[in-house]
C-alpha cells in the first residue's frame, strides 16, 4: 500500500478557483496525495444550500484534475468547521482558501492564524482571485432608418423663407 499525504482544505468563495487548484497539483506532483474539502455553510455565503451545491462544483473541478478529493459542508463558522474537521491522526496538514484581504472576512478575523493556533498543524494559506461573473452580452437593437438623422434638428430653424 502506497503511503499517501492528507490534507485538510477549507475554502468557501474561492473552493474553485485556479490557485487553489495549483495548490492542490502541486501537493499531489511531489507524491500521492488526498484532499478532504470543507465547506462552512455560512449565511453570508447562502447558507447550507449555497454550501451543497459549491461543493459538489469544487469537488468535479477538483477531481477533474486528477485528484483524489472528497468534502463535506462544516459548521457556518469556518475556525470551528475546520476543528470539527480536523484529525491529526489523519492530516498531515491544512491548506486555508481565501480571497483577498481587502475582500475577505476570513483574512480580517485571522482565520489561517487561527486554525494553526487551535490545531497545532501546519497551515498554508492560499489567496484566490474573486470568481469573475460571466456577463451575458447581446447584439445592439437594429437602428430604424429615418429620413431625420440625429443631427437634423439643427436645420429645422434658422431658414429664412422667401
Amino acid at each position: 500500500m502506497t503511503w499517501k499525504r492528507n490534507f485538510l482544505v477549507v475554502a468557501n468563495v474561492t473552493a474553485t478557483s485556479d490557485e487553489l487548484l495549483a495548490a492542490l497539483k502541486a501537493r499531489a506532483a511531489g507524491e500521492p496525495a488526498t484532499f478532504t474539502l470543507v465547506i462552512p455553510a455560512t449565511p453570508f455565503a447562502g447558507g447550507r444550500a449555497a454550501a451543497v451545491e459549491k461543493l459538489n462544483s469544487a469537488l468535479e473541478h477538483i477531481r477533474s484534475a486528477g485528484l483524489e478529493a472528497e468534502g463535506t459542508v462544516g459548521n457556518s463558522d469556518p475556525c470551528v468547521a475546520v476543528t470539527e474537521a480536523w484529525d491529526p491522526t489523519r492530516y498531515d496538514e491544512i491548506i486555508v482558501s481565501t480571497l483577498p484581504m481587502r475582500f475577505s472576512k476570513w483574512l480580517h478575523a485571522g482565520l489561517p492564524e487561527r486554525i494553526a493556533k487551535l490545531t497545532g498543524a501546519p497551515v498554508t494559506h492560499v489567496v484566490s482571485h474573486p470568481p469573475r461573473p460571466t456577463v451575458e452580452t447581446v447584439p445592439p437593437p437594429p437602428h430604424e432608418e429615418h429620413a431625420l438623422g440625429p443631427l437634423s434638428v439643427l436645420g429645422w430653424g434658422g431658414h429664412k423663407r422667401s
